[in-house]
């Protein structure tokens, strides 16, 4: 038998009104984490990074429902996903038109406004397909002359 958290009646909040928008089930969990996540500047987290705050703050949750929390965000538009390495994924809460820096000797990621890159000369994308977006990632290292 599977057990299911009850859904949240509370009707208040930026939070619960941007998950009740996207289609998502406001359960107690995905609140707390949403506000964990949301109510503060735009910021970069990864599940591991993200699942040690939640914690930190006395939100029991496994690092499998932060995963899978974070994918749902996503898919309802609420994230940005920012693949660097084939092994290292971020959750932007910034989802507007934006690139990045990617400071590699502490593995964090900046936010670099849309226009301040241009992209020509994209190829024509594949049959039955179509350009998305374009995420451009500056990969930066420390500079050890200064």
């Amino acid at each position: 038998m599977v057990k299911t958290e009850p859904t949240v009646t509370v009707q208040t909040g930026p939070v619960h009104r941007s998950l009740k928008q996207a289609g998502l089930r406001l359960t107690r969990q995905r609140l707390a984490l949403g506000r964990l996540l949301f109510e503060q500047r735009d910021r970069h987290v990864t599940a591991e990074s993200f699942h040690q705050e939640a914690v930190s703050t006395g939100i029991k949750v496994s690092l499998a429902t932060i995963y899978n929390t974070l994918h749902q965000f996503t898919g309802a538009g609420l994230l940005r996903q920012v693949v660097v390495d084939g092994g290292k994924t971020y959750f932007d809460t910034n989802i507007s038109e934006h690139h990045h820096f990617y400071l590699e000797h502490d593995g964090a990621l900046e936010d670099i406004p849309a226009d301040e890159i241009e992209v020509l000369g994209l190829p024509s994308s594949p049959k039955g397909t179509l350009i998305d977006r374009v995420d451009v990632i500056v990969r930066l290292k420390k500079d050890t002359v200064s």
